[in-house]
């Protein structure tokens, strides 16, 4: 992701999350040396984003967004995996996220690519309250 990118991550994580960063977030993680950021393009527009976050071998993986009309096309997948792979070269070994548990179709997605539930974060999240699954994926790929 460049920082040119961050108007449209911004808008894109507004319109799938009730969490939603900031242009300003995007812009700054988008030159955060411990920060790598994906977009996915379709048609000259920003379809998807996701970003991990480096703290030694362990990569936290944030603000996974794909548009609404472009979902249950693999995008999702293939934004991830590559994160991953790109990750792994930056010395990343252990991956870990949190989910809204009632995200049935991100919680799928995250067990297909290996994740495992190691906790719960009770009322993690509001607008409604909700708690969070905290997966991982040790081991690289």
């Amino acid at each position: 992701m460049r920082e040119e990118d961050a108007a449209a991550a911004a808008a894109l994580e507004a319109a799938c999350s009730r969490e939603a960063w900031s242009e300003r977030a995007f812009a700054s993680a988008a030159c955060d040396p411990n920060a790598l950021y994906l977009v996915a393009e379709e048609d000259g527009g920003i379809v998807g984003c996701c970003g991990i976050w480096q703290s030694f071998e362990d990569g936290d993986i944030c603000n996974v967004a794909v548009k609404e009309s472009c979902r249950r096309r693999g995008i999702g997948e293939s934004m991830l995996l590559e994160l991953m792979r790109c990750a792994v070269r930056n010395g990343i070994r252990n991956f870990t996220l949190e989910v809204r548990s009632g995200n049935r179709a991100a919680v799928a997605l995250y067990e297909k690519l290996g994740f495992i539930k190691e906790g719960v974060r009770k009322g993690f999240y509001s607008n409604p309250t909700e708690d969070a699954l905290i997966l991982w994926k040790r081991g690289g790929l």
